[in-house]
């Protein structure tokens, strides 16, 4: 719990990064929330990709595949919000501290994730083809 209560007043604690070290070049700030709103762009489109898989998609062959995507899309959606605030946040104390900036697997699992999501759709729209 305490871990739940540091993290939120980290992420909205508006003075929480600046009240530490000393303020970086800005333009490094900038590039920090450029990257920050590029993941939360991110987000929404997969967020919306659920919304529009199960409202859009007529069923598939394979029994509820398409409530299983649609509910995969929002949560990974969901999951790149939080990380990306979680990232914005530790990368501006660390310019702050005048420390390393957080490494990150994230992308790399994001990317691996994307990748197999589309193996699984190709496969449910083949599939049925070739029978």
């Amino acid at each position: 719990m305490r871990f739940v209560i540091g993290a939120l007043r980290r992420w909205f604690d508006a003075d929480g990064p600046q009240a530490e070290g000393t303020a970086p070049d800005y333009r490094f700030s900038l590039a920090n929330e450029r990257t920050f709103l590029a993941w939360i762009r991110t987000a929404l489109a997969l967020v919306g990709g659920g919304l529009a898989v199960a409202g859009f998609l007529p069923p598939l062959r394979i029994p509820h595949l398409r409530e299983v995507l649609s509910v995969a899309l929002m949560l990974l959606g969901a999951a790149i919000a939080v990380r990306a605030i979680d990232h914005w946040a530790r990368a501006e104390r660390a310019m702050r501290l005048g420390r390393p900036l957080p490494a990150s697997r994230f992308p790399g699992v994001l990317a691996v994730a994307v990748a197999l999501g589309a193996l699984l759709l190709l496969v449910a729209t083949v599939l049925p083809v070739l029978r």
